[in-house]
């Protein structure tokens, strides 16, 4: 018999024993539907949280600082001064940083510390503001989107991120606040009520604030300062955690009066305290990092932390798959039953086919192709559940998640094909057995029985 004759006879029989036929596929559908939905659970889980740690870990950005021991300090020796001179972040470096051909955009920064923030009218907030000096211009370039107003080259102004002007309260109300607290700190309606405070914007654009800095003399006001930007909210991220991410931006000379004004403290590497260079792609990071070295600079970033996150997902993926296979040789016990059975029933069948001339591994390929046929019938009935069964997820997600950009799951391509060939595999070893069983039956033996 040729192939094609042998194709023809396993589909007839795959389509006359109905019910052998649906038992044995939607055992083989379900263990390849799990592992389609394990490994898209997995891989879409991690995409998400990458996605997340870029958000919040920045992974495609280098943070530049001066080399070690390399701060503004006289003393040692003329050589020891000239070797820290080498390691000092300055203008010049920031420049060459930028005319590397993978560098999207770097931002020096100068570090004034964090303090309170105040406006005219005296609103306050309980947490302080982070103060830092920068580019204005390189804001829009790191992802930052103006809300109000726009960046400006005068000089006493200062840009606020959305974090900045949640939580502003008057004196009374904010100590009002810190009593009731005081005693209540697991008091649930105590603290919806602060947390409600600190979710509640002020309108600070084109508006003075000052900062308050605290000094071992006393208090110290910086001179006011113009916002001249707010920016606008990062998607993804809930009030709560805005209200303790609280930065303010003001230019390098402006950076440069208030430390002078507010005589703060601190060594400054050079020009800058640091450098964030921002790569257009991660798969570069290794590159411009060896590159910016070359400076004689120190620099970091947390790559290692996708490194860490990728060998724990791998760990979860062989394990989804292993629940996938696990499931896929149980229904493989339900076909080696079904098609022993079947060898059993068609003995007259085979017996015939015997005496007409079919050899033994003609036989066992009529067994072995219909098993086969099982496996690629129910890959692709555990293909059609899985979308179901992720389209399921996805709306179960939607309505829990408080989050619009909550992790959404979908089925990576390339899992399709892996969970095919486990469901094809599994039918055509689970019919080796049965059709080496079918090849032994003597042929006469079969016919006088029957």
């Amino acid at each position: 018999m040729r192939l094609s004759d042998i194709s023809r006879l396993s589909w007839d029989q795959v389509k006359r024993r109905k019910v052998v036929t649906a038992l044995c596929a939607a055992g083989i559908s379900i263990g390849c539907a799990a592992i389609i939905v394990a490994m898209s659970i997995g891989e879409s889980a991690q995409l998400y949280i990458e996605k997340q740690m870029n958000s919040y870990l920045n992974m495609d950005e280098i943070t530049v600082r001066a080399n070690s021991g390399a701060f503004t300090d006289n003393s040692g020796s003329a050589a020891d001064n000239e070797a820290l001179q080498k390691g000092l972040l300055t203008r010049q470096k920031l420049d060459i940083m930028r005319q590397i051909s993978q560098v999207s955009a770097a931002a020096p920064y100068r570090q004034l510390g964090h303090m309170q923030l105040s406006t005219l009218d005296h609103l306050t907030s309980q947490y302080s503001t982070e103060l830092l000096g920068t580019d204005f211009d390189t804001l829009t370039a790191f992802g930052h989107s103006f809300l109000y107003g726009g960046p400006s080259d005068l000089a006493g102004t200062i840009v606020l991120n959305y974090g900045a002007t949640l939580g502003l309260m008057d004196e009374e109300t904010k100590q009002s606040l810190q009593e009731q607290m005081s005693g209540n700190y697991y008091d649930k309606a105590v603290i919806d009520q602060m947390n409600s405070y600190n979710r509640i914007p002020t309108a600070l654009y084109q508006k003075q604030v000052r900062f308050l800095f605290y000094t071992p003399e006393g208090e110290a006001y910086s001179s006011p300062l113009r916002v001249v930007g707010v920016l606008r909210k990062p998607s993804g991220v809930s009030e709560d955690n805005l209200a303790y991410d609280k930065k303010g931006y003001v230019s390098l000379q402006t950076a440069e009066m208030l430390q002078k004004e507010l005589k703060l403290g601190g060594e400054i590497s050079g020009d800058f305290n640091s450098i964030i260079v921002k790569v257009d792609d991660q798969d570069h990071i290794e590159q411009v990092e060896r590159q910016i070295q070359k400076l004689t600079v120190t620099t970091e970033t947390n790559l290692h932390q996708k490194e860490r996150l990728a060998g724990e997902f791998k760990i979860l993926k062989a394990a989804a798959l292993g629940i996938g296979v696990f499931i896929l040789i149980i229904a493989s016990i339900s076909i080696v039953v079904a098609m022993t059975m079947s060898t059993y029933q068609r003995r007259r069948q085979i017996g015939i086919m015997k005496v007409l001339g079919a050899n033994l591994s003609q036989i066992r390929n009529l067994f072995i192709v219909e098993a086969a046929l099982l496996g690629l019938l129910g890959g692709l009935l555990g293909v059609l559940f899985s979308y179901w069964i992720v389209w399921g997820i996805n709306g179960l997600i939607y309505r829990l998640a408080d989050e619009q950009d909550s992790v959404i799951i979908f089925i990576p391509l390339a899992t399709i094909p892996v969970g095919m060939a486990f469901a094809l595999a599994t039918g055509v070893f689970s019919g080796i057995y049965p059709a080496i069983s079918a090849s032994r039956t003597d042929a006469l033996t079969a016919i006088r029985r029957d």
